[in-house]
């Protein structure tokens, strides 16, 4: 293929990442993806802010894992001080997913506990990839100031995270039980069940531990 054709091909995938239509989007970030060009970085990062389609965005976040590291990260680690929310969030998520530790300073205490659902989320998946070894105590204290926060599909996302960091949650998940408030008691006891038993699914644990809140329990023996 000559470099005149290439260049052509080039510049036909970035225009399709803003085609109007979502199939001819996806197709062009899985082309993107499929051949890896440094010319296609910029544009992949400022689609990812503002593309509608979870199922687009995803295949953006999956051409951007395909290029070097060292052309993305800079890249994405601007756009997590972006004001867009969805910037913050879908670069979050690539970094996850690139699961470069040098991402690691950029997990901030203000993106864990960020106003936006969908970028704390991101956040949290985030911090438990990129958490350096001897860190994981210190994140999941902050992690477990958000217990109690939002919907059921957060307080998941939360203990889900929770639950990867292993062990060393437990002193913050047993603080968390003694709070006055109910909600993060209640999610602190669920969150501490799952990681006991995996299998026992999120809403049993819930339910289990409205149960113990409202006998005035903390769930702890002894």
């Amino acid at each position: 293929m000559t470099m005149a054709r290439q260049d052509t091909d080039a510049m036909r995938a970035l225009q399709a990442l803003e085609d109007d239509r979502s199939s001819v989007r996806l197709r062009a970030a899985l082309a993107v993806g499929t051949t890896p060009d440094p010319r296609f970085v910029d544009k992949l990062v400022e689609r990812c802010a503002i593309e509608p389609e979870f199922f687009v965005r995803d295949m953006l976040t999956w051409a951007l894992t395909r290029h070097p590291t060292s052309l993305t990260l800079p890249e994405l680690l601007r756009e997590v001080r972006s004001e867009r929310a969805q910037a913050r969030s879908q670069s979050l998520h690539t970094l996850s997913k690139i699961g470069d530790r040098q991402a690691w300073p950029a997990i901030t205490r203000a993106l864990l506990s960020d106003a936006d659902d969908e970028v704390a989320r991101s956040a949290w998946r985030a911090a438990v990839v990129l958490v350096p070894e001897g860190e994981a105590a210190g994140l999941a204290t902050v992690l477990a100031t958000q217990l109690g926060r939002g919907e059921r599909e957060t307080q998941l996302s939360l203990s889900r995270a929770l639950v990867a960091l292993g062990e060393v949650v437990v002193p913050a998940l047993r603080a968390a039980a003694a709070a006055t408030d109910r909600r993060v008691r209640t999610h602190a006891l669920a969150t501490e069940r799952l990681l006991r038993d995996p299998d026992a699914g999120f809403e049993f644990a819930i339910e289990e531990a409205k149960r113990v809140v409202a006998l005035g329990g903390s769930g702890q023996e002894g």
